[in-house]
């Protein structure tokens, strides 16, 4: 994983969930500047939402033009590659996955043998388990306390909840994180929550990082 310098700012993008158009409202709302600046997405590009396909389609088009941008794994893109899989199919489809598949075959047209594209392919077996600077650790879920980065077992990293958000241990670094929606960002010291429920009727949230600035579609 990369380490970032000191001057540069980091713009973590909460859980999309296939809410296009607020996708592009808050792109359009953050000061970034590319030259000098991380982007980092904190995972669930799709499900739920009705415009995974367009989602996904802007962040690979944005990774062409910024290939420094950060792309976590989120649990629905593991969900969905359970299910292309065959390993798993029914849990993909109750947790919002039948509104992805209808958004590819949307675009791909009844003939389609298969709806993905290979290079929406490539971009979920691309993406990360997580990312670490200097003062920060991203990642979709959270962390188990007392256990090593080198060590976290990926299905707490894309699945954990309430044994993460409720403790105040430290991680020894400050962790951000999406997965949980809440009204508000969660802001405490050991942590940072920025999923706020988009595609819920909420709105999708932008932490500016160092300065702990919030931006919002």
């Amino acid at each position: 994983m990369g380490v970032n310098t000191p001057m540069e700012r980091i713009f973590a993008i909460g859980d999309v969930h296939g809410c296009h158009d607020q996708l592009l409202d808050l792109l359009g709302r953050i000061p970034i500047d590319w030259s000098g600046d991380r982007m980092v997405f904190m995972g669930d590009y799709i499900d739920r939402g009705p415009k995974s396909f367009e989602v996904v389609e802007h962040l690979i088009g944005l990774q062409a033009l910024h290939p420094g941008i950060v792309f976590l794994k989120g649990n629905h893109e593991q969900m969905l590659m359970d299910y292309l899989s065959g390993k798993d199919r029914m849990t993909y489809l109750y947790n919002g996955g039948q509104q992805t598949l209808e958004s590819y075959l949307n675009h791909a047209g009844p003939r389609a043998k298969y709806p993905i594209p290979d290079a929406h392919l490539r971009f979920f077996e691309s993406l990360a388990l997580f990312h670490e600077t200097e003062t920060y650790i991203f990642v979709h879920a959270g962390l188990r306390q007392d256990v090593p980065m080198d060590q976290q077992a990926p299905e707490d990293l894309l699945w954990i909840r309430e044994k993460f958000i409720y403790t105040t241990r430290s991680f020894g670094k400050r962790v951000v994180f999406g997965h949980t929606p809440f009204d508000e960002p969660l802001v405490d010291p050991n942590k940072i929550g920025i999923d706020t429920g988009a595609v819920f009727g909420n709105k999708l949230t932008c932490l500016q990082l160092p300065e702990e600035k919030f931006f919002f579609s």
